[in-house]
Formats: structure tokens, sequence, C-alpha cells
């Protein structure tokens, strides 16, 4: 939950879509720091301000300043979760952040440097094959199971006018990697305003 604050809090957005808030907490916790959040879920018992699928939302282009959907679209088949990117970039303004189950095995490590702080890193976990993804009732895939290494989810999302800031493990749980994109045509903007 910290690191998702954390994301859409650094980027200062004054509009925000989540796509499967869950139980709500991160609407919540974002609201009262004064972030104007929006759901968005196909099941109305969750509560959503709008009961949608995520692959037809029901804005228009360029509606909120970020969407983000956390540890939401391994829940559809991956050709679904595509197309829910997909959508999500559509209504997106300037930013996507994402985060996705990674079930690369890894080792985390951090390090303590004076006047720098502790450093985090994590080393892979020997493994001769990738291990094939069985449906187990909630996720379809997950990135580095067999047929979805993580530079094929790379490709996939980025066909969808995107530029990814950044991408990364979280450290207190390495099954989580966070994905934070940015439209493509916000940076040309940007680069030409800034000649």
């Amino acid at each position: 939950m910290w690191h998702q604050l954390d994301e859409v809090l650094s980027l200062s957005p004054q509009s925000v879509l989540e796509i499967g808030p869950g139980p709500g907490i991160f609407k919540a916790v974002a609201t009262s720091l004064g972030v104007n959040v929006e759901t968005v879920d196909l099941d109305p018992e969750l509560n959503p301000d709008y009961v949608s699928s995520a692959t037809e939302l029901p804005f228009p282009d360029n509606h909120y300043d970020c969407v983000c959907a956390f540890q939401m679209l391994e829940h559809l088949p991956y050709n679904q979760s595509i197309l829910a990117f997909k959508e999500m970039v559509r209504v997106a303004k300037k930013h996507i952040i994402i985060s996705l189950p990674d079930a690369k095995r890894v080792w985390p490590y951090s390090f303590y440097i004076p006047k720098i702080g502790e450093k985090f890193f994590h080393i892979p976990k020997p493994r001769l094959l990738q291990k094939k993804h069985l449906f187990d009732g909630e996720h379809y895939w997950e990135i580095n199971k067999k047929g979805y290494p993580l530079k094929k989810i790379f490709i996939d999302l980025k066909k969808n006018n995107v530029t990814l800031l950044k991408t990364y493990r979280v450290n207190e749980f390495s099954y989580h990697r966070f994905f934070v994109f940015q439209k493509a045509k916000q940076l040309t903007s940007v680069i030409k305003n800034s000649q």
C-alpha cells in the first residue's frame, strides 16, 4: 500500500482512477491526503464509484491524470489484461501505474552505508526452467511464469503509446512488481515546450 500511495502522490495528480479497488483502502487513504480518487470494478458488492468492465471503461479519452490498477490485471486472461491496459492508457491524461505479480524467485538483501542510507537489491535464485502457471481460481498468469517472461510483458504493454518511466520489485515483498508509465504524446509536448 505504501508504494501505491508513494507512486501516485509523487505525480501530484488532480484526478485518479483506480481499477479494481478491492476493499477500498487505497482510495480512503489517498482521499484523506487530498487526492481525488474514483474507482471502477465489475463487482457492485465492492461499492466502486462505477460498475464496469476494465476492458470497456465508461469514460472519455484523457479523462484522469493518473489511472492505476494494483495486482488486478493478472485476474484477467492475458489478452484481456492487455486490452484493459489499453483502456487505461486511453482514459489517462498523463500516467498509468500498475503492479503485477512477479514469480521469479529472488533473495532480497540490504545494506547500510553511513550518510547514504539503506540500499536494497535482489539476487535471482537459480532456476533451470520457468514454471508453468496453473490457473488457481484467481490468477490467469504471472510475470516470469512459462509463456510470460518479463521482456514479453514490457513489449506488449509498451505497444500502447506509453513510455516506461520505471519498474521495480517491492523490497519488502518482491512478488509485487511496479510499472510507472507516461503517455508518449505527453512526453512529446514536454520536449517541445522545453525547446
